[in-house]
């Protein structure tokens, strides 16, 4: 079987490649931009017609589309994840023989997701940012092609390789950075969410069956269970031999006197609003938590209502451990939160 593999020097392309080759009755043709891609081609400038006479000399019987960005701006995340996949869809259609196109989409066209909520493919699509939103419009593009085509929707994907600008990328640059200084400390990314992580192996394997199945439309690609991001970054920290201090930092809490939007009638000593001045809410002194125009006092009437916010409430760790020297002992110190936050962010796409 002829297949063209496109997005081959990408995180999840190269897996796939890899996986791709060591199949023996799979000949594979990558197109990119790249000077290791068979064909250079870049399909964010290539016309669709200039892509069907590549189709045409290759004669794939299978397209896999790994191509796309998960960074940069609105209009560089807009060219690759979607003007990008309608010049393959037009592209294929022109073509004399058209292929089976697998297309790899994001989970991040779900959106936003209640925790614990099961994510089935019939979930109705609700993305936020530039991100999801280029995703989901490729995603809609394949679907509404008519061609022969598979979308798989990938959940958060980690493995070896992964981008520095991912989660796990970024914990592991800076578990690398600590053990080649001989640092004592690393300082985390937000690991107060939730996520189902899934090995970007495992995606190659997907990626694989879809080219020789008949499946179409769209399939999460998942082990179906939330993990607590900061209980995975514990299993690689471990893996590391990383014996130095790591923040275990909780998500930022709100004061429990606050419902969901309001923090309630105010109260003395405990919460008060805040007037706007100039049409500018005013920021608050040391010491006070300001949340949704409201006002925490937590330093000096912390007992009135009973409640302080914990360490790791900032968005920076509120309490740091430092080793000043090998077997000596752990210094705190603290940086009191003048800010409250919103809660972390449902962590349910890549």
């Amino acid at each position: 079987m002829r297949v063209l593999l496109l997005g081959a020097d990408g995180f999840i392309g190269r897996r796939v490649a890899e996986r791709l080759l060591a199949e023996p009755d799979l000949q594979v043709t990558a197109l990119g931009r790249r000077d290791s891609a068979d064909i250079r081609f870049d399909l964010t400038a290539g016309s669709p017609g200039a892509l069907a006479r590549f189709l045409d000399a290759v004669a794939p019987q299978v397209v896999v589309n790994c191509a796309g960005a998960t960074y940069g701006s609105s209009r560089t995340l807009i060219r690759s994840n979607t003007l990008a996949v309608a010049t393959v869809c037009e592209a294929i259609r022109r073509s004399r023989e058209p292929a089976r196109l697998v297309h790899v989409g994001s989970a991040a066209e779900y959106g936003p997701m209640q925790p614990g909520a099961p994510i089935a493919e019939t979930t109705e699509p609700r993305p936020v940012g530039p991100y999801g939103v280029s995703k989901l419009a490729g995603t809609e593009l394949v679907l509404a092609s008519g061609l022969d085509a598979a979308v798989l929707r990938v959940f958060d994907v980690v493995g070896p390789g992964a981008p520095s600008a991912s989660l796990f990328g970024r914990l592991a640059d800076g578990l690398r950075r600590a053990l080649e200084q001989g640092e004592l400390q690393v300082r985390m990314p937000d690991l107060s969410g939730y996520r189902d992580f899934v090995d970007v192996r495992d995606v190659a394997r997907a990626v694989q069956a879809a080219a020789v199945s008949a499946a179409t439309g769209v399939i999460n690609i998942g082990s179906g269970h939330a993990v607590r991001a900061r209980d995975a970054a514990h299993l690689l920290v471990r893996a590391s031999g990383f014996e130095g201090v790591w923040p275990r930092t909780a998500v930022r809490p709100r004061c429990p006197r606050r419902a969901a939007s309001t923090c309630g009638p105010p109260s003395p000593g405990c919460c008060r609003r805040t007037r706007p001045r100039g049409g500018r809410r005013t920021s608050a002194r040391p010491g006070i938590v300001s949340a949704g125009g409201h006002r925490c006092r937590w330093r000096s009437r912390s007992g009135t209502c009973g409640w302080r916010p914990p360490a790791g409430s900032d968005r920076r760790p509120a309490v740091e451990l430092r080793r000043s020297a090998p077997g000596a002992g752990l210094g705190i110190r603290c940086r009191p939160s003048h800010r409250l936050d919103q809660l972390s962010r449902n962590s349910s796409g890549a």
